[in-house]
């Protein structure tokens, strides 16, 4: 998994008017629980967008001052008018403890029920994963070639190996839906069928 070195300055006031103040800088402000005591930093808005604005998982590794961390974001804030990004929590990557991640859901293939004029639809964009850090996949791929309209990808369907899928296992991934025109293959496959049964009568009575 790759990871994206952000170098932050340290926020050694916290709070509201604090961390208003450095948005207003152009700053982000965050923090970086798991270790002994967390990390309270800030960074311009354009180191995070390698880290969040991608299609892989990648890890952080953040440098305040003398202190340097990998981490993983727990958590992100966005401003609910503008959708600005306002906060961001990270935990700290420890040998050998698990933790939590969103892995991105990367399709490959062309589903049989879209070439029939069904409407593919992505539930789920992402995965939460548990494991522990070196174990992370850079994203969880889905071969869809075989979905047929009304077909589905569950998160029971997926077993990633060396982590653990948080979301239930009933929930859709992604489905094929039924569109306006679109040709069920069962039922073109019978229509078929019945027009070689009528043909083949016909035949026979002709004779």
């Amino acid at each position: 998994m790759k990871s994206v070195e952000i170098k932050g300055n340290e926020r050694t006031n916290v709070g509201s008017k604090y961390a208003k103040a450095e948005r207003k800088s152009g700053n982000i402000p965050c923090v970086v629980y798991g270790g002994k005591e967390p990390i309270h930093f800030s960074a311009p808005v354009f180191a995070f967008k390698s880290l969040i604005y991608t299609a892989e998982a990648k890890t952080a590794k953040i440098t305040v001052g003398d202190v340097s961390v990998e981490a993983v974001i727990q958590d992100m804030q966005f401003h609910p008018v503008t959708d600005e990004l306002i906060h961001i929590d990270f935990i700290q990557l420890v040998e050998g403890n698990a933790v939590t991640m969103n892995i991105p859901v990367v399709l490959s293939g062309q589903a049989r029920g879209v070439l029939n004029g069904g409407k593919l639809k992505t539930i789920l964009r992402q995965l939460s994963i548990r494991a522990i850090p070196g174990k992370f996949p850079d994203n969880i791929e889905l071969d869809i070639t075989n979905l047929r309209i009304g077909d589905s990808i569950r998160v029971g369907d997926v077993t990633p190996s060396d982590c653990e899928i948080l979301n239930a296992d009933t929930a859709v991934i992604v489905t094929v839906k039924k569109a306006r025109g679109a040709v069920d293959e069962e039922e073109d496959e019978e229509g078929a069928a019945e027009e070689g049964a009528e043909a083949t009568a016909e035949s026979t009575a002709e004779e």
